[in-house]
C-alpha cells in the first residue's frame, strides 16, 4: 500500500466482537453490494479485542482482498467509542455503519447510495420491525420515547445508526471531542441534510447476541448524559416539585392518623420511596455529566490500537 492511494467513492465499516460465524459471510455480502453500485470501496474492520477465532479471520480476509482493511483495539473500548472511532478512520467519500450480524441488511447498500446521490448527506434506515422479545421491545420504545420527549435534538424512532454519511459529516463530527458517542444522536446534532429509509430488521444470521442488560445500561446512561443536557435541570425541578409536596405530605400525615395504621404507613411510605427514587436519578445523571466532562478534560482518545492492516502508510 502507499500514501498515494487514492480514497475510494465508499467505505463500510463494521465493528466486530467474538463474531467468527459471520465475518467472512458479511464481508462477501458487502463485497457483491458494493461493486454493484460504486466504483471504488473499502471495508473496515474494526475489532474490540475478541477473545474467539475473529482476528485470525480477519487477518485472512485481509490477506485475500486489499480492500478489507484492519483495526485491532488494543481492549473492549464498548459498543459506543470503537464503532465510532472505525467510522472516523474510514476514508471513503461517503461512509456506511452497519454490524456483522446481517440485522444490518447488506441489501440496503443500494439504497443508502442512491438517496446519497440525489443530495442526501445522512442516510438513516429506521427499523419498523424486529423480531425481539416483548421486554425488549418495551424497553426500547420506552427509551425512545424518553430520548424524544428530553433529547436537546430530535431523534428518530427504530433508529440504530445503520447507514450511509457523507464525508462532510464524518469530518465534522470527527472534530467533537465526545469520550462516549451516542452517534446516531450526533448524526442529528450535526444538521446535515437526511433521508430516511424504512426497512424490516432480520434476525442474527448467526451467533448470540453481545447486548447483555449490563451493557445496554451503559449504552442508555451514556445516551443520556450525551444528548439530554437539559436533564441537568432536573434537580431544580424535583426540589420546587418537592417543595410543594410538603404540604401534601402534612396533609397526608393528617389523614393517615384518620387511616387504619398499616395503611397510613403504606401511604406514607409510598411518597418517600418515589422522593427518593426521583433524588437518586438526578444525582446519578449529574455524575454521569460530571463523569463525561472528565473524560473530555482528559483528552481519552475513543481507542488505542493494537494494530491496523492494509491501510495506506499516511492514514494514520
Amino acid at each position: 500500500m502507499t500514501g498515494r492511494e487514492q480514497p475510494p467513492e465508499l467505505s463500510i465499516v463494521i465493528p466486530c466482537f467474538n463474531e467468527e460465524e459471520n465475518v467472512r459471510a458479511i464481508c462477501a455480502a458487502v463485497t457483491a453490494q458494493a461493486e454493484m453500485f460504486v466504483g471504488s470501496h473499502e471495508i473496515v474492520l474494526i475489532d474490540n479485542c475478541s477473545t474467539d477465532d475473529t482476528r485470525m479471520i480477519i487477518r485472512e480476509l485481509c490477506r485475500e482482498d486489499p480492500r478489507i482493511r484492519a483495526i485491532f483495539n488494543s481492549r473492549n473500548f464498548g459498543q459506543m467509542r470503537s464503532p465510532t472511532y472505525g467510522i472516523y478512520q474510514a476514508s471513503g467519500r461517503a461512509v456506511i455503519g452497519m454490524c456483522a450480524d446481517f440485522q444490518d441488511p447488506p441489501e440496503m447498500i443500494g439504497r443508502f447510495v442512491e438517496e446519497w446521490r440525489k443530495g442526501a448527506q445522512i442516510v438513516l434506515a429506521q427499523r419498523r420491525s424486529e423480531p425481539s422479545s416483548l421486554p425488549m421491545r418495551l424497553i426500547r420504545d420506552g427509551g425512545y420515547a424518553f430520548l424524544a420527549r428530553f433529547g436537546d435534538h430530535p431523534i428518530i424512532p427504530g433508529a440504530t445508526g445503520f447507514g450511509l454519511y457523507d464525508r462532510k459529516v464524518v469530518s465534522a463530527l470527527a472534530e467533537w471531542n465526545e469520550p462516549e458517542p451516542f452517534f446516531r444522536g450526533m448524526l442529528l446534532e450535526v444538521g446535515f441534510r437526511l433521508a430516511v429509509l424504512p426497512f424490516d430488521r432480520p434476525s442474527r444470521a448467526a451467533g448470540e447476541s453481545k447486548n447483555s442488560f449490563r451493557t445496554l445500561f451503559t449504552f442508555a446512561m451514556s445516551a443520556l448524559a450525551g444528548s439530554t443536557r437539559s436533564l441537568l435541570r432536573l434537580p431544580l425541578f424535583a426540589s420546587a416539585f418537592f417543595a410543594l409536596m410538603t404540604v401534601g405530605l402534612a396533609l397526608a400525615a393528617l389523614i393517615a392518623l384518620a387511616m387504619d395504621g398499616p395503611a397510613g404507613e403504606l401511604a406514607l411510605a409510598g411518597l418517600a420511596v418515589a422522593g427518593m427514587t426521583l433524588i437518586l436519578l438526578s444525582i446519578g445523571l449529574v455524575a454521569e455529566q460530571v463523569r463525561l466532562l472528565s473524560e473530555r478534560s482528559r483528552n481519552v482518545p475513543l481507542v488505542i490500537e493494537d494494530e491496523r492492516i492494509n491501510f495506506p502508510v499516511s492514514a494514520r
